[in-house]
């Protein structure tokens, strides 16, 4: 029987990927902060809100189109940026999965540390397409970067502003795994253990990060390069500058305050996107469907908002729009496809969160996005 034919949710792709990958590569995807309390509460807390149905609704026919920073969309999910995407299928990596959510009718995100170029993606795909970046400490990259996306018919900027530093990620110590691997007997024992990635990464191009492709540091390479970049005195004055710059739709993702929210909508963001990184930077922060609902109060209309964080089912996404996002973002639900299968894994994903979110607003009585209000959901007790 088909592999992916026998996989039923995103942990069905979860347990293929674990299969499939060396294990420092499987953990750099599932793995978060220090004791990764964040990274579980992302998902359970979602089991705290329960959703209320409503009976009798004419259900025959289901919309989940809608518009994201003025990018149309089938469903309410973006895929979202996310580095290094060959790690884990060197054959696919970023194109894979640009052309999987251009065929779902989805936003496609591109890392500014993506392993496949800005032009190489806009060669792949004509969908909608967003570019992610971080304010470096040379702008001068910041903008040249800016100007390859806008050239390439990327229509959406989003800053991420939840990396001043780089989390404590012990799964990745553990593993001695660095981006791009190094080769050492730890790293090397797991590779040899997954013959069929062995492969893959001897007969394809070196894994980069392919946006800085025309950087050559001396002494600690193109990573050390980049790492020296994170600029630590970053502020909301550069992130007005970001959107100065940029001068289309804009999103700030990384907020979980609702007066750093505020400051989004005051500085002139398209988006708030409250995002804990996956649980992959500060353990023991708020879980991002805790957080939305004081975001929504203090926005007020005034910006979109996504939600990332957590999501693995469509009774997940049906509580984020009640609640007030205006659409979920998902990372590692595509990832595991994609660490399973390539391409195919992370249509499979992609299949499995839009399938489940047309079926689950049937059950809900909503025949639109648009008839989903706070009212279906039952909130926790404080």
């Amino acid at each position: 029987m088909n592999k992916l034919a026998s996989a039923h949710n995103i942990d069905d792709l979860r347990a293929l990927a674990e299969k499939r990958l060396p294990r420092m590569v499987f953990d750099y995807i599932d793995g978060g902060a220090d004791d990764e309390v964040t990274l579980r509460a992302n998902c359970s807390r979602f089991d705290a809100y329960a959703l209320n149905w409503k009976a009798l609704v004419d259900i025959a026919s289901i919309d989940m189109t809608t518009t994201v920073m003025g990018s149309p969309c089938a469903a309410p999910i973006i895929v979202t940026p996310t580095a290094a995407q060959r790690l884990f299928h060197p054959r696919g990596g970023e194109t894979a999965v640009a052309r999987a959510a251009a065929a779902h009718g989805l936003i496609y995100s591109l890392s500014t540390l993506g392993s496949t170029s800005i032009e190489a993606i806009a060669a792949e795909t004509d969908g909608p397409k967003w570019f992610q970046v971080y304010v470096w400490k040379d702008r001068a990259i910041v903008e040249a970067s800016l100007e390859r996306a806008k050239a390439a018919g990327f229509t959406g900027l989003i800053l991420t502003v939840d990396v001043p530093v780089a989390g404590n990620r012990e799964r990745d110590l553990r593993n001695s795994f660095t981006v791009p691997p190094k080769i050492n007997p730890e790293t090397v024992a797991q590779v040899l253990a997954r013959p069929g990635y062995l492969f893959d990464m001897l007969t394809t191009p070196k894994i980069t990060p392919a946006n800085f492709a025309d950087k050559t540091p001396e002494g600690d390479g193109i990573m050390g390069y980049i790492n020296r970049q994170f600029d630590r005195t970053v502020t909301w004055e550069d992130a007005r500058w970001m959107k100065q710059v940029w001068g289309g739709p804009f999103a700030i993702k990384g907020i979980v305050r609702p007066d750093d929210a505020r400051r989004c909508v005051d500085i002139g963001a398209d988006a708030v996107w409250i995002s804990n990184h996956g649980g992959r930077q500060l353990d023991g922060s708020t879980a991002t469907i805790d957080a939305l609902p004081d975001i929504v109060h203090a926005v007020d209309g005034q910006a979109e908002i996504i939600l990332d964080g957590g999501i693995r089912r469509g009774t997940d996404i049906i509580k984020a729009l009640a609640l007030g996002a205006r659409a979920v973002a998902i990372g590692r639900p595509y990832l595991y496809g994609l660490g399973a299968a390539g391409e195919a894994g992370v249509h499979r994903a992609l299949e499995f969160l839009t399938t489940s979110l047309e079926r689950d607003l049937a059950l809900t009585g909503a025949a639109r996005l648009s008839d989903l209000g706070p009212d279906f959901v039952r909130h926790p007790p404080l």
